[in-house]
């Protein structure tokens, strides 16, 4: 089945592609494994300098780049440039800090020296989504590469320029082909190339149904993963924060990509006395948001969906919810069913086992909660399946740390939007996955952690 680049906008293809055929899968696997041989050997200043370059690629073609992303998935340009600078940023952090992230651990013992080395384990398949093409790439490839990995990249079927994209900015770099290799294969052939023997881990990102997939085969073989997967981020709102200013930041947290993040907010969780005032004003900034065309108008807050079935899938979403009793407070929606397009939309009134309790809608639908005390909005947050992210906001910055600790997430934001940054780790626990990326520990996830002993020759 031929993979294409669709516009979400204009519906149009704009490219084709065939997948790639056993022999050049075989090729390329080959090439992974050959390289890394090579590369293992490097040294940091030598891998560093690349992936300065790299970075700086980045950093100096912005706007070609991001218009792939924008084409592609619909993303509005001004965001897409964000993107792109932030893999920039994430090329030069490890750029700069991987060295020091791996240096040999001394750990005092009996022993004459005992230590901890960090070594590379081989090529590592990347199973990336569409979302947020670059980011997600970069940030495992980065710190991957600059460990001693090489990296195999499948993306999403729907951004292929994306995905030969970012091999071309590693090529330009200087890094050897056989470093980062995107391959455009159909899903049906992931499970063989994680099998192979020379594939050493798998990293995805997705939904939870790939992820228990991938690491179901992953595990079978007895091979390391690292999932990142859903998220129904809470974003709870105290009753001594500034509703308005608040209900401002909630809006954007919501729009995130238009919607479609999984650390972006998605449940409003509301203390009581504020919650009929802080809602109005929720609805109001929704409504402010504008859209249009990603590609021309840098304007806009957000775009279409990636692709005309995902707004058909939120549009089945909100009618069982409203079915199952759940109330719309504001419409929104899919304006046209044969495009990507959905408008910000409000649920309220939600109860445990309707579906908009239950599981995450990755587009511009918010779910509004209303807790009793802040206690009460913990329990409400912690009462779902997932565990990427979650925000309180507060005039009491002690306070929101102390609830902070208590929301069952892998990040926890006070009076703050969540998002990743490269020096602190990312990921998630229950069903938003394990394992975590950027940071030192994002860095350590693919090494052979390897304890070494040191005795004095015996006499």
């Amino acid at each position: 089945m031929p993979i294409q680049t669709l516009n979400p906008y204009t519906n149009k293809v704009e490219k084709t592609f065939e997948p790639a055929t056993a022999q050049e899968i075989e090729a390329m696997l080959q090439n992974a494994a050959s390289t890394f041989e090579t590369w293992r050997a490097t040294s940091f200043e030598e891998r560093s300098a690349l992936m300065q370059k790299a970075g700086d690629e980045l950093a100096g073609n912005t706007e070609h780049y991001a218009r792939i992303i924008s084409l592609e998935m619909g993303k509005p340009l001004k965001q897409s440039k964000g993107e792109i600078q932030k893999c920039a940023k994430v090329c030069h952090y490890y750029a700069h800090h991987a060295q020091e992230f791996l240096k040999d651990e001394l750990i005092p013992t009996g022993a004459l020296r005992s230590f901890i080395s960090f070594e590379p384990l081989g090529p590592v398949l990347a199973v990336m989504p569409w979302n947020f093409p670059f980011w997600q790439v970069f940030r495992f490839a980065a710190p991957a590469l600059m460990a001693g990995n090489v990296g195999l990249l499948k993306h999403a079927s729907n951004v292929p320029l994306c995905s030969l994209a970012i091999q071309e900015v590693f090529q330009k770099a200087g890094f050897p082909l056989g470093c980062f290799q995107s391959l455009l294969i159909d899903s049906k052939d992931v499970e063989q190339i994680i099998k192979d023997e020379r594939v050493k881990a798998v990293t995805l990102t997705g939904s939870e149904a790939a992820g228990a997939k991938v690491a179901s085969v992953a595990g079978q073989e007895i091979k390391k993963t690292v999932l990142e997967l859903g998220g129904s981020d809470a974003f709870i709102v105290l009753a001594d924060a500034d509703v308005e200013s608040v209900a401002q930041k909630a809006a954007q947290a919501r729009l995130i990509n238009s919607g479609q993040s999984c650390i972006a907010a998605k449940r409003f969780i509301l203390e009581e006395p504020i919650a009929e005032a802080f809602l109005a004003s929720f609805s109001q900034n929704l409504q402010k948001l504008r859209t249009g065309n990603p590609l021309e108008d840098e304007d806009i807050d957000y775009g279409p969906l990636a692709r005309v079935d995902l707004a058909q899938e939120l549009t089945e979403q909100v009618k069982r919810s409203v079915k199952a009793g759940a109330k719309l407070y504001l419409k929104g929606g899919q304006p046209d069913h044969d495009k990507a397009l959905f408008h910000p939309a409000i649920l309220t009134e939600i109860k445990p086992g309707n579906p908009a309790y239950e599981e995450e809608f990755f587009g511009p639908v918010a779910l509004v909660f209303v807790a009793k005390d802040a206690e009460d909005a913990v329990r409400i947050a912690n009462d779902s399946p997932f565990g990427l992210g979650g925000s309180i906001w507060t005039n009491d910055i002690q306070r929101g740390q102390e609830l902070a600790r208590k929301v069952e997430a892998g990040a926890v934001f006070v009076n703050a939007i969540v998002a990743s940054d490269p020096a602190l780790p990312f990921g998630g626990v229950k069903k938003s996955g394990y394992g975590r990326e950027l940071s030192y520990l994002g860095i350590r996830e693919f090494l052979n952690q390897k304890t070494i002993w040191v005795s004095e020759p015996q006499a």
